[in-house]
């Protein structure tokens, strides 16, 4: 975000201290000619490096809307998510999965039974979909740990942790692997503690490839996940490709993602 605004605080902070300022004379600059640029400074170099290398948060915040489709054995899948509140419907050909920013609901098609567990699922996808931008998240600590060495080829990793009460599962934990010339994302390790409600020591592993660009975003068409032993990933289990990406300043009217008659809240 660009902070024009602050030379209208600059001017206020030298007008109150000014009886200091004859003691120790101040450079004066013309801020309002001058755009700063403060949106990683929160972040630490390396992490904000691999948001650089994917487009940059400032890119990323200007989207409002994330959508994408997955091809499945029974089917397409599509997934669309409000980026700013994260509200979010998944279609199915037999079922719908919806968040309307309060509770998370179902709809079976056709009597159809979902088998799944929607409150689990309704945001999993787009959360490994949208690494690394949902990193900068509000509420997360950053901790830098051992590279992964995999096939002859070594990757920095960062280790990403939640605050308490952040989220639904504020236990789980994820490093971050990226490609230390291009700073791009290359693996994601990640634990899941939903089920259990206890911290996870054992991490899984999913692969990032075939990067396109979306809309000035660098996100990824192919995610691959691995079999994994000792919190390393070993070989390939399978690709989960994506395609009909759109990333879009557009904001979808809430009506999409409000609970249709026929569906149920998901307890």
């Amino acid at each position: 975000m660009k902070f024009k605004f602050l030379a209208v605080v600059i001017i206020l902070v030298f007008t109150s201290c000014k009886n200091d300022k004859k003691e120790h004379p101040v450079q004066s600059i013309n801020y309002s000619e001058t755009e700063l640029d403060v949106t990683t400074s929160m972040y630490p170099e390396n992490i904000s490096k691999v948001f650089d290398a994917h487009g940059g948060l400032e890119v990323w915040q200007q989207m409002q809307t994330l959508k994408f489709t997955m091809a499945k054995d029974n089917g397409d899948e599509v997934t669309i998510t409000d980026l700013k509140n994260r509200k979010s419907k998944i279609e199915m050909p037999k079922h719908t999965i919806g968040y309307d920013g309060k509770e998370v609901w179902l709809l079976n098609k056709n009597g159809s039974v979902y088998k799944g567990n929607p409150k689990f699922y309704y945001n999993l996808m787009f959360y490994f979909y949208a690494m690394p931008f949902v990193l900068a998240d509000d509420g997360i600590t950053y901790k830098d740990v051992e590279p992964l060495n995999f096939e002859g080829k070594t990757y920095p990793g960062i280790k990403i942790s939640y605050e308490s009460g952040v989220g639904e599962s504020p236990d789980d934990e994820y490093i971050l692997y990226y490609d230390s010339q291009t700073n791009q994302m290359t693996w994601l390790g990640y634990t899941v503690t939903y089920f259990t409600k206890e911290k996870a020591k054992e991490f899984h592993f999913i692969k990032y490839s075939n990067w396109q660009n979306i809309n000035n975003l660098t996100l990824p068409k192919t995610l691959t996940w691995y079999n994994y032993e000792n919190n390393q990933p070993t070989t390939k289990r399978n690709d989960v490709e994506f395609s009909q990406v759109m990333a879009t300043q557009l904001k979808m009217d809430d009506a999409v993602f409000e609970k249709p008659k026929d569906a149920e809240l998901v307890q």
